[in-house]
């Protein structure tokens, strides 16, 4: 019934997304809306696909309902396959014990059994909250190449942001002799992207041993790495250099999607040659009214812009009512702003509605202290009421009644 699988591909997808506040408070970071008609995980799932890989499981956990959901058959990915295809796979309550997924090791420990039904040569771990397009096919190759245990793909960072990544520090050929995790003084500007390939029978080795030391962090970078690399293991790098971008804060998020409307930077999702696909409901054509100003702003279908949008993002559904000025700012999927309101620099969740007159964030030219200013962030389903003034860098998880400052 499986069919044989040259490489198995495991999407880490079940993390809190804690940095991202009031955004993941109902969904997984992986499910957060991105682009105007994407989420998160449309890129990993996309470049599987892309990159000729048909078996993929998705480790869920925290708040998996609209991630399940979203997923579905596969379909949009062409991951809707009997003998491959896309599978979510949940923590669950074995015989023996377990439950929760411990770390990303243990996550990977907990499905063995799944990936042993496709007999892979190759492992590829992914993460869910990164934004790039990524052919693995290239670096499963070089991972054959090199006859490599584990292959890490790395970017190069500027040396004054290596403290912030696991750094990876490689000879002249890639072969990796020590890896530092977010060193105070780094030798080396090679980043981690958190992409490994693994040969199987080695990963399932250092997974077991993990699983039974009960002083492990089970985790990937804390634990296997470093324990493969301590054992003598050929571990290499593999560069990459196109776009990427953790997705992880706020204010990564909301680069992440102003990047779309820079031409200058290299993340294309014109490009049909390897498209990242999404599912996307099939609304009507998005509409702009004769009144309406806007400017170097993405606009998607079912979207009725009657008011002004600057620099900003409309995902579907998204209404903006006459006199309304939205700039620099991300409305998400059925957000609804009404007259004369403005959102500037700020993130509007799903389903939120701002009512006339109420402001949502602020411009940093208008403020007198630059360190009291960041992107105003509303939770999904909230309603700001009428005259409501939201500042810079508020979180807002409630309800704000007319009158009120929130």
């Amino acid at each position: 019934m499986f069919r044989k699988q040259e490489c198995v591909a495991m999407l880490l997808a079940g993390g809190q997304g804690s940095r991202l506040y009031a955004l993941t408070r109902q969904i997984a970071k992986p499910a957060v809306p991105y682009g105007g008609k994407y989420r998160i995980i449309d890129f990993p799932l996309s470049n599987c696909i892309n990159s000729g890989i048909e078996t993929v499981g998705v480790l869920t956990q925290y708040r998996p309902l609209v991630l399940n959901e979203y997923i579905g058959s596969g379909e949009p990915w062409d991951l809707d396959r009997m003998d491959a295809g896309v599978h979510v796979l949940p923590p669950y309550q074995a015989i023996a014990g377990a439950g929760w997924y411990k770390g990303t090791a243990n996550a990977i420990y907990q499905n063995i059994e799944f990936i042993e039904r496709y007999d892979p040569e190759y492992v590829l771990v992914l993460s869910g909250d990164h934004i790039y397009k990524m052919d693995y096919s290239k670096m499963i190759a070089q991972h054959k190449e090199k006859n490599a245990d584990c292959t890490i793909a790395v970017l190069e960072v500027e040396m004054e942001e290596a403290k912030r990544f696991g750094i990876m520090n490689a000879n002249e050929d890639g072969s990796i002799y020590e890896f530092e995790e977010k060193p105070a003084n780094p030798k080396s500007n090679l980043a981690s992207m958190g992409i490994y390939v693994f040969s199987w029978q080695k990963l399932r080795k250092y997974l077991i041993e993990d699983e039974a030391n009960p002083d492990s962090s089970n985790d990937f970078g804390k634990n296997i790495i470093p324990n493969m690399l301590n054992n003598g293991e050929k571990l290499y790098t593999y560069r990459f250099d196109g776009y990427w971008k953790d997705v992880g804060t706020i204010d990564s998020l909301w680069e992440a999607n102003m990047d779309l409307l820079d031409p200058n930077v290299p993340l294309n999702m014109r490009d049909t040659k390897w498209r990242i696909y999404s599912r996307t409901a099939g609304l009507p054509p998005h509409y702009i009214g004769k009144n309406a100003k806007v400017q170097n702003s993405m606009i998607s279908e079912g979207s009725e812009i009657e008011g002004n949008m600057e620099f900003s993002i409309a995902f579907p559904g998204v209404v903006v009512e006459e006199g309304a000025e939205i700039v620099d700012a991300i409305l998400m999927p059925g957000a609804h702003v009404g007259k004369n309101a403005k959102v500037q620099y700020a993130i509007l969740a799903e389903d939120v509605v701002v009512e006339e007159g109420a402001v949502v964030g602020e411009k940093p030219e208008e403020m007198e202290n630059l360190d009291e200013w960041g992107v105003a962030v509303v939770a999904s389903g909230i309603r700001i009421g009428a005259g409501v003034k939201v500042p810079a860098k508020a979180m807002i998880e409630e309800d704000q009644k007319g009158g009120e400052q929130a």
